[in-house]
């Protein structure tokens, strides 16, 4: 393999170097520089607000939550309230199965004399009921039209009663700040940060211009120096839970404290939970068009939000004490923090009209042109209501003027600035699927006739389905034809539709997408410098200038589209608000599953929205007395482990470690950490441990050689020549035990990613000669070179063949076997902007095989077939791709830690 570091392919003495995500703000602390708030700089106080000594330790557990230590009240055991989560929380169990397991649990204690706590699934609900933790009971107010009614009968809406179901937003809020899990997680103060550069670094909420902004402002108050801001993000988004029986639409408010990490809260737990239920107006088709009904329910809707918010509005002047989740109690001061939604709820809360931009008044025909943006503001928008005519607001500015948003009464609150980038809606499911691959499809009908045109995507569609296989990649085995897209299809088709297009559509296309997709990558990273900013900027002007190709092929005649337009305000909001991935509506989205469809499907489908709330009261019961128990240590183990170490006086001992072997990878528990490969847990049994017989039997008769080569550079890292130089008889001998392993498990710091809410995300790196039974798997990597070099500059590809250990003069070394692939080029592809690689071969024409430490893996690389106009076979299966193409794309967009990996 001709490498440009002088050949030295197998010379890896491999130290382990960090190998952290870049522009991290988890890296070590002495590469960075933080300046906190000078002023509200969040000093620990005690219960009626006296500041404390610095280095106080927090009251203890038991005087804070009045439960006894080690005590399970209101249940009388660990089995008793394992009971209890696993059939509510877990299973989910209905009532007649929660009865009949009770049933069950009788019958094995009759004999001995036993007696049960519940004889049925009432009882077990009243216990839970009793949870004096987590509790923030719902409350129902009523709403109805006030306004004058037309002569004769009136539209039934406007004599209807309406509910808004709510929950005092400030004991949500106080029952969140008391979660231990948070500990780690919680910026007190808003923070400056500069990277190891001097660079500025945005990435949670906390670290943005917003939060200090703020701070500055309650600051010119003296009373409240010393208090923390927390501010609360909001968000809401209407969800269909049926369609089949009747259309039924919920529309929830959710609520998160800002103080939390991006991580955390895409973590979910109880990092964002459900604080109200708006009421939803059903009227007749025509009487949805009239004024007067539009009116109504956009000013029902502003005057519930309004009312939901009520009762943080005091202490949003006025500091009050509230315990945190280190367990101190601080001064605290409130705030209205960013608001999650979609388009059509960002134009009713800035209550602008369609197709205008919520965040400056851009004119709806021509969005993007430079210069005709300025920003909204309340003042503003204000003063233009005294100065124009209704009609005119409309026209000329988008501005509707029967209506008032609801943070206008709210200290320091401007919901045209408030309002948070939303990657999901706007970029990956409005961009680019409903955008940027439909207009692609139009252009191949247009330019190509119906028939080629079916030809052409049917062979994109076979092309989606043949990609190699990938660690927690979705696949797609009929291409993109479903009919029900998920904003995760569309993220997975995001990492794989780029090489699917090329060579089927113009150059200028494919650049066009290739600029989306690295706008779409940078803006999603967790933290982001100022560098990062000017990437983002490049790569928007970029993507404005290559879609131009749309216009020019004819499948479109102008473009000026909200969604697409709400990218020119990314960099700014990224400034105020940190990174956007810890303010997706994908987090509310997500949290729809849990707050609304499980509770509704538990529910007997009738008035179900009663019964839904009394289902997350519980859970929320459940949830936050779980909490205290983990505290205290008290749900280590399994059941039946804690009953008997509890029987023989034992102290507990953490639970066993999990069998991860079935799993192709995901969010990995635990704190920040270095990056590691390893082997998987269990050798193979099936394998020779003999070198030679394994040689044999996997079909690579110079594995004995390699492995002494490997051993020469390892031995000799200081050698002038490289092994491949060395003869043979030079190198160290070996003929020992050989033990094979069919994946080793990759863990990296990928916040941007799911992942655990430390930041740590794993990955399982497979070589195994039969996958399920079907075929082989044989994954490819990452081999570090230079770790001091950019991207594909220290890094190459290798395809795993083998992953083994062996021990040499008592020195354990886990390996692989690999076949190398070499950079086609010195540059990445001009059109997609990704590197091509191609199987080495030596100059016999024998594969370019190696053996290497582990060590000299960063983690999985996914290769895309470099596919060119031919079109696949219809029957081509993606297992053989890997084996069948002579060239490969180093995908930078399998995921965005692979992303930030590769992009420089």
């Amino acid at each position: 393999m001709n490498l440009p570091f002088d050949g030295v392919r197998q010379r890896y003495t491999c130290p382990r170097c960090p190998k952290l995500t870049p522009a991290s703000e988890e890296e070590d602390e002495h590469r960075h520089e933080t300046d906190s708030h000078p002023k509200l700089t969040a000093r620990p106080c005690d219960p009626v607000g006296n500041f404390l000594p610095p280095y106080s330790p927090p009251p203890p557990l038991s005087s804070l939550n009045g439960q006894a230590p080690n005590s399970w009240e209101p249940f009388e055991s660990r089995t008793e309230f394992d009971f209890a989560h696993f059939h509510f929380v877990e299973l989910q169990s209905s009532a007649r199965e929660i009865t009949t397991a009770l049933d069950l649990w009788a019958a094995a204690v009759l004999k001995y004399g036993g007696d049960i706590p519940w004889k049925n699934a009432d009882e077990l609900y009243a216990s839970i009921d009793s949870i004096q933790h987590g509790d923030a009971p719902w409350k129902v107010v009523r709403l109805r039209y006030r306004g004058p009614l037309p002569a004769g009968t009136p539209p039934k809406w406007m004599t209807e009663t309406y509910e808004l179901c709510t929950r005092n937003v400030r004991t949500v809020l106080h029952n969140q700040l008391a979660t231990a899990d948070f500990k780690d997680k919680f910026n007190y103060t808003p923070y400056r940060q500069y990277n190891a550069q001097g660079k500025r670094v945005f990435s949670n909420l906390m670290s943005g211009e917003w939060a200090w902004r703020q701070a500055d402002t309650i600051a010119q108050d003296d009373s409240t120096h010393g208090s923390t801001f927390i501010p609360y993000i909001a968000g809401s988004d209407k969800t269909t839970v049926s369609v089949a029986t009747g259309h039924q639409e919920y529309h929830p408010v959710y609520g998160s404290p800002g103080n939390l990490t991006g991580v955390a809260r895409r973590a979910h737990g109880n990092g964002i939970l459900p604080i109200a239920f708006l009421p939803i107006a059903k009227t007749s088709k025509r009487q949805r068009k009239t004024i007067a009904f539009q009116k109504f329910v956009r000013q029902m809707y502003h005057a519930c939000l309004a009312r939901v918010f009520e009762p943080l509005k005091a202490g949003m002047t006025t500091p009050e004490v509230v315990r945190c989740p280190d367990g101190h109690f601080r001064r605290v001061i409130y705030g209205l923090g960013p608001y999650i939604a979609d388009y059509p709820e960002q134009v009713w809360l800035s209550c602008i009209v369609q197709g205008w931009c919520p965040k400056c008044d851009a004119p709806p025909n021509n969005l993007d042109v430079p210069g005709t943006r300025r920003l909204r503001s309340h003042p503003k928008t204000d003063f233009l209501i005294t100065c124009f005519d209704p009609g005119t607001l409309w026209d000329d500015f988008g501005i509707r003027n029967d209506l008032v948003p609801f943070t206008h009464d709210f200290p320091r609150a401007e919901i045209y600035e408030l309002l948070s980038p939303d990657l999901l809606h706007q970029i990956i499911k409005g961009t680019f699927k409903d955008h940027l691959v439909e207009w692609v499809m139009q252009y191949l009908h247009g330019t190509h006739g119906e028939a080629r045109a079916l030809e052409i995507i049917a062979d994109i569609d076979h092309r989606i389905a043949a990609v190699p296989s990938f660690p927690g990649l979705r696949r797609f085995p009929d291409g993109r034809d479903f009919q029900q897209w998920t904003g995760d299809d569309s993220k997975a088709l995001m990492k794989v539709y780029l090489s699917a297009i090329a060579g089927h559509v113009p150059s200028e296309m494919v650049k066009c997408i290739s600029a989306f997709l690295d706008f779409c990558y940078l803006v999603r990273r967790n933290a982001l410098t100022s560098d990062t900013l000017d990437e983002i900027d490049a790569a928007l002007a970029r993507f404005h200038t290559h879609r131009d190709i749309f216009i020019a092929t004819g499948v479109r005649v102008s473009i000026s589209l909200p969604r697409q337009h709400s990218m020119v305000h990314y960099c700014p909001s990224i400034i105020l608000f940190g990174s956007p991935n810890g303010l997706c509506s994908s987090i509310t989205e997500s949290k729809h599953i849990k707050a609304v469809k499980e509770p509704w499907r538990r529910s007997n489908r009738y008035n179900a929205i009663f019964q839904m709330l009394r289902t997350i009261a519980r859970l929320d019961r459940l949830a936050a007395l779980r909490d205290i128990f983990s505290r205290q240590g008290m749900l280590q183990g399994s059941t039946t482990s804690y009953a008997l170490r509890t029987m023989r006086g034992e102290l507990p001992q953490p639970p066993p470690a999990m069998n991860e072997e079935d799993d192709d990878g995901g969010d990995s528990p635990g704190p920040k950490s270095l990056s590691s490969v390893e082997l998987a847990q269990t050798a193979q049994r099936t394998f020779p441990k003999n070198v030679t017989q394994l040689a044999a039997h996997i079909n690579q008769p110079r594995l004995v050689e390699l492995i002494r080569r490997f051993l020469y550079d390892q031995l000799n890292p200081n050698s002038a020549l490289p092994s491949s130089q060395i003869p043979i008889d030079s190198c160290p001998f070996f003929n020992g035990r050989v033990d094979t392993f069919l994946s080793a498990i990759a863990r990296f710091y990928a916040p941007s990613d799911l992942c655990g809410a430390g930041g740590m995300y794993r990955e399982r790196i497979r070589a195994n000669p039969n996958w399920r039974g079907k075929y082989p798997r044989h994954d490819t990597v990452f081999v570090i070179t230079d770790p001091d070099l950019p991207g594909m500059e220290g890094m190459v590809i290798a395809r795993t063949l083998l992953f083994f250990s062996f021990t040499h003069q008592d020195t354990y070394y886990p390996c692989a076997l690999v076949h190398w692939y070499s950079p086609v080029g010195n540059r990445p592809d001009k059109d997609t902007g990704m590197w091509v690689v191609a199987p080495e071969f030596e100059r016999n024409g024998r594969k370019s095989l190696a053996v290497i430490h582990l060590d000299c893996i960063a983690r999985a690389a996914h290769l895309l077939p470099v596919y060119g106009a031919a079109f696949l076979p219809t029957d081509f299966h993606f297992s053989y791709s890997l084996d069948s193409f002579r060239s490969f794309f180093v995908s930078r967009f399998a995921d965005h830690h692979t992303h930030e990996f590769l992009y420089v």
